[in-house]
């Protein structure tokens, strides 16, 4: 007894467990195999959960198979109390486990319940080559050491529970932590073109649905904060936008990537890992660059969507997610699927709901507002004040076409405002004509004797002019407010700030 204390308080996962404590009991008992039988809530099985033979013995059971409560472990979890097989050819337990241990050379058994808190957890087990190895007096020692040895399976179970959780919150600080690191260019949808007010629409209809969304735009033009809004406005904004670019990830780690991996499921695989999809539950997942997913990978991926299961690498066991997918793509997918380079059912699975986003060139009336945002965006960040931007600066910038879309106007307007040394914005507009643009940068803009209009002018002009279109309208349904994107009382402490009435 001591000996097995010793063993038991030495270890906390149950594999470790029962080898400390199956040299203790063999010597002891004179058993072949020692074993556990243990509920399985997940599915709701009872299953040897760990086993421990002698070197060389026969491999007739394997860790993890179910087993029946129609068999001597059954009846002592059933009962309470331990149980005794002299003979198993004589015994009447119809069980595929009980067949396949005759059939592997065993002929007597004794099992003891592992009853802890007055709750059974499931039963030890010593298994002998010899008939009646076991007698009351073996049965009798054996619940003394199961009545220690729940109570360290219960710890274990416990141990196994914090270590998943523990990995869980770890996974998920890392990848918090890797989303601030990397948070996307800019916190808003900055814009007032049509196109953007009918993207918006799509997005406040679409959102409170758990439907899967298909963002198509050219690089650059938004899709990860359109996923974000649709995030941030569905039933699921408590949880976590998790996010993954499959273009980022080398093919052969995406797999794991996605749905997670065992430790040992592959070389290099030290740790267990948790998959977005399962960092994703009762949340949403973002997939950038869907088409650069494998083909190989597509089925399993279909799988997820139907099913809302799937299995890490190396498990056999089935994991349930509640994750709402939104995927993102710069390529044509029909195309794709035309060239048999991305599966037509996954294509039509993911297409629930296609969302067009406009590239920056077709979209032009918001590029003076994007700039004005940027310049002040990066300005603070480094601790300058810039309250100009020229009017020669807006209107070149409008002209060009932006390949880069937003993206390329943010990190121009970044790079002007590190040149700058005054409170005007100074921008290399020779850059962007020698990109290719046809940015007016030798000829004036602007009417002779003008000056440069400062952003807090360009910002009452505007509103000067939507409140015009609205004839005076501030609130409801059409009005300033609405149009500006603004909710009314900040639109009218703007207005008294800028001396509107």
């Amino acid at each position: 007894m001591l000996e097995i204390n010793n063993a038991i308080t030495t270890h906390l996962e149950l594999p470790q467990l029962v080898r400390a404590i199956s040299e203790c009991l063999r010597n002891y008992f004179n058993n072949d195999v020692t074993g556990m039988t243990l509920f399985d809530p997940k599915t709701n099985e009872w299953r040897l959960h760990a086993l421990e033979a002698i070197a060389g013995g026969d491999e007739y059971l394997e860790a993890g198979i179910p087993t029946s409560l129609d068999s001597p472990a059954g009846r002592a979890i059933t009962t309470r109390q331990p149980v005794i097989v002299k003979n198993l050819l004589l015994a009447d337990y119809p069980s595929e486990l009980m067949k396949r241990a005759i059939e592997a050379g065993y002929r007597s058994s004794c099992q003891a319940p592992l009853i802890a808190h007055d709750k059974v957890l499931g039963a030890v087990v010593l298994v002998s080559r010899t008939e009646a190895a076991f007698d009351e007096a073996d049965a009798e020692m054996l619940s003394h050491i199961a009545k220690q040895l729940a109570i360290a399976v219960e710890n274990a179970r416990n141990y196994r529970d914090v270590e998943l959780l523990k990995n869980k919150l770890v996974s998920e600080k890392l990848y918090l932590e890797e989303e601030i690191q990397s948070q996307y260019n800019f916190e808003e949808i900055i814009g007032q073109s049509a196109t953007l007010k009918k993207i918006l629409k799509q997005v406040a209809t679409v959102a409170p649905t758990d439907s899967a969304v298909l963002l198509c735009g050219e690089t650059g033009t938004g899709k990860e904060l359109i996923a974000r809004a649709i995030h941030n406005l569905s039933g699921r904004k408590e949880r976590t936008l998790v996010k993954l670019n499959c273009a980022a990830i080398p093919t052969g780690l995406l797999e794991s990537e996605l749905f997670g991996h065992e430790k040992g499921a592959f070389t290099g695989a030290i740790a267990q890992r948790i998959g977005r999809f399962e960092l994703a539950n009762k949340g949403t997942l973002l997939l950038d660059e869907i088409g650069e997913i494998p083909l190989d990978l597509q089925p399993k991926l279909l799988r997820v969507l139907q099913e809302h299961e799937f299995e890490r690498l190396g498990s056999s066991r089935t994991i349930k997610t509640d994750a709402r997918l939104i995927a993102a793509t710069n390529v044509d997918l029909p195309e794709m699927v035309a060239e048999k380079k991305f599966r037509s059912d996954l294509f039509y699975r993911l297409n629930v709901f296609p969302i067009n986003i406009p590239p920056l060139r077709d979209r032009v009336g918001d590029i003076p507002l994007l700039i004005g945002y940027f310049a002040q965006k990066h300005s603070l960040r480094m601790n300058k004040r810039i309250d100009v931007v020229p009017k020669e600066t807006v209107d070149a910038l409008c002209e060009y076409s932006w390949p880069g879309n937003v993206r390329e106007l943010e990190n121009f307007v970044e790079r002007s405002v590190i040149l700058t040394s005054g409170n005007e914005l100074q921008a290399p507009l020779s850059e962007l004509r020698a990109n290719g643009g046809s940015v007016a940068v030798s000829e004036p803009v602007v009417a002779a004797g003008s000056s440069p209009v400062s952003l807090e002018e360009n910002e009452r002009r505007h509103i000067l002019i939507v409140l015009e279109q609205t004839n005076g309208v501030i609130g409801g349904k059409g009005g300033a407010a609405e149009i500006l994107g603004l909710p009314i009382s900040t639109l009218r402490n703007r207005m008294k700030k800028l001396g509107l009435k």
